[in-house]
């Protein structure tokens, strides 16, 4: 995959290749600040591993606590070629988009936005939760599109965390967000075949991941784990880690303390070109998307005035 956008600061990078068993790589998140000193680990896209499956994107983002009367304030800004699923541990977050949709998002519930041809949205903090001050934190995640969805009408689509199926590996306990795996299949609609499930292993617990999918990762949110037969030398990892596993070997790991990780997967799209917030299998129609942005051709999103220009590099 060809890095078109630089990440400020550097990418994060591969630490190790550690053969004899289901431990693949691990790369270590960058930690990038947004701004108003929300700061994120971003553990996709990186020098040596630019996408896990059709996941490109993954930023980790708080904890964080605003003070009384601030927020989240990420202004309208576009999107091509990609889906972006987001899922709160802490807070909530309101979405506006440029079709019309309004959504509160809240921890266990699902918002899968699709880009496609070209989508404009906004993500802030409720007004509700402004004057006493709040927290947040969550996961962010870009899907690539399949070649034959990379320009489909954008739509939005909110689950609620009733409609989400509970599913267990080994002591491990939680959330099938998206995809299909564990004898379970998320009711969000997917391009590709994937699997986004989120959970939790109490410190001591132990739990089998199979392979669910042709590639995929671990991403750990809080804790450390270790994974059988890796190097002694090497062997615990902790928040911001992102874990790949290799193809066709369950992996096996184990909690050192209460541990809350993501695992992630799914087959192959090809390559992929990242410029800023848009994805594409073409530099030509990235360049469209970056001229259409800064000439005002995206649609608004209703009810907000304010934007992100399009970055000089």
């Amino acid at each position: 995959m060809q890095l078109l956008r630089p990440l400020a600061g550097g990418e994060a990078a591969i630490v190790t290749e550690l053969g004899g068993s289901a431990l693949l790589d691990v790369a270590e998140a960058h930690v990038a600040d947004l701004g108003g000193g929300l700061k994120v680990k971003r553990a996709l896209p990186h020098a040596k591993r630019r996408s896990v499956g059709p996941f490109v994107f993954l930023d980790h983002f708080g904890p964080h606590r605003f003070p009384p009367l601030g927020g989240m304030d990420v202004r309208p800004h576009p999107h091509i070629g990609l889906a972006t699923i987001t899922w709160l541990f802490t807070g909530a977050v309101m979405h506006r988009d440029s079709l019309g949709c309004v959504q509160r998002i809240e921890p266990g519930e699902v918002n899968w936005m699709t880009a496609g041809g070209g989508i404009v949205h906004s993500e802030r903090t409720p007004m509700d939760l402004r004057p006493q001050g709040s927290e947040v934190h969550g996961l962010q995640f870009w899907v690539g599109l399949p070649l034959e969805h990379e320009e489909v009408e954008p739509s939005f689509q909110h689950v609620g965390k009733a409609d989400l199926a509970q599913v267990s590996m080994g002591d491990a306990r939680g959330t099938l967000v998206v995809g299909s795996t564990l004898g379970a299949i998320s009711p969000v609609r997917v391009y590709s075949p994937l699997v986004l499930a989120v959970f939790t292993l109490a410190a001591g617990g132990t739990a089998a991941i199979p392979s669910v999918a042709p590639e995929r990762a671990i991403y750990i949110v809080s804790g450390q784990l270790s994974v059988a037969g890796a190097s002694a030398s090497s062997e615990v990892f902790g928040s911001g880690s992102l874990v790949l596993l290799r193809e066709g070997v369950e992996a096996r790991i184990r909690a050192h303390d209460a541990l809350s990780f993501a695992l992630i997967g799914g087959t192959p799209i090809g390559p992929r070109m990242l410029y800023w917030n848009f994805v594409s299998s073409g530099r030509e129609r990235i360049e469209r998307a970056k001229a259409d942005w800064a000439a005002g051709r995206f649609p608004p999103v209703p009810g907000e005035t304010e934007f992100i220009p399009l970055p000089e590099r």
